[in-house]
């Protein structure tokens, strides 16, 4: 009995991965819905392989049957296009901000968006004059409860979304002062809504602390959180105001107006 070697079986999985993209770029260039015919003519693929390929990628909401035998771009790819666009936006919107601010307070300053239960580092500024013992690589990731960034997504969270949390991930801690506690974790997130920012009091990392203010898109919504990160003795409450300014200054360059009256 012939058996498939580790080469023949990646060599049949990346011809698979050719054969999506061929029928995306393909219903890319049609308006509207195509027939599995015209797929067929337009790719070079059988039809029975076209569908069978094309079946896998309704399953998965990449394409979608517009009627029987039609299809046409899912909407899959318009929520993972989004995504894209609004961590590239941030990321080109916040640099100069968060430089200016960075040669301002010569700490690191943060920026970082939710994944999941953790927050995942995007970008950063700083120096090795900033004197931080932990400096997290972009990429980088931490549960939301022992992180202000990760504090201000909780915060939005509806009561039953942060149990749901806290039962999911059991409020694992690093250190003496992590919130492990759910109810010491609903005290602070209250606190996080009613000042509008969130701390780290070295929860974290022990000897350092952060505090964060939030990014909001076009739409209101909260997709990034700006912190500054410091040794202990060198977090000033005075950056706070400025990091407010800042975190809304990029806001606004992302569209977002306050509905606050002044």
């Amino acid at each position: 009995m012939k058996t498939d070697t580790p080469a023949s079986t990646e060599k049949t999985s990346i011809q698979v991965i050719e054969r999506m993209m061929t029928l995306l770029d393909a219903l890319a260039n049609h308006p509207d819905p195509v027939s599995l015919k015209d797929l067929s003519n337009t790719t070079g693929l059988h039809p029975s392989t076209a569908h069978r390929i094309l079946n896998d990628m309704v399953t998965k909401r990449f394409v979608d049957r517009a009627e029987p035998g039609t299809y046409r771009l899912g909407m899959r790819l318009l929520e993972l296009g989004n995504i894209v666009k609004s961590r590239l936006n941030v990321r080109e919107a916040a640099l100069p901000f968060m430089q200016s601010l960075h040669r301002k307070t010569h700490q690191t300053v943060n920026l970082s968006m939710r994944q999941g239960d953790e927050i995942v580092y995007i970008d950063r500024a700083f120096s090795e004059r900033s004197g931080m013992q932990v400096v997290r690589a972009i990429g980088g990731r931490a549960p939301l409860h022992l992180t202000s960034t990760g504090k201000l997504f909780l915060s939005v969270d509806d009561a039953k979304s942060v149990r749901s949390y806290a039962t999911r991930t059991g409020l694992a801690g690093h250190n003496k002062n992590s919130i492990t506690d759910l109810t010491k974790l609903e005290r602070e997130l209250s606190l996080v809504r009613a000042r509008g920012y969130a701390r780290d009091n070295e929860e974290l990392e022990l000897g350092v602390r952060c505090m964060a203010v939030g990014i909001h898109d076009d739409s209101g919504h909260l997709i990034a959180g700006l912190s500054i990160s410091a040794p202990v003795d060198r977090l000033k409450d005075e950056w706070l105001d400025d990091l407010i300014t800042t975190a809304n200054d990029i806001s606004s360059v992302l569209g977002y107006r306050s509905t606050e009256t002044t």
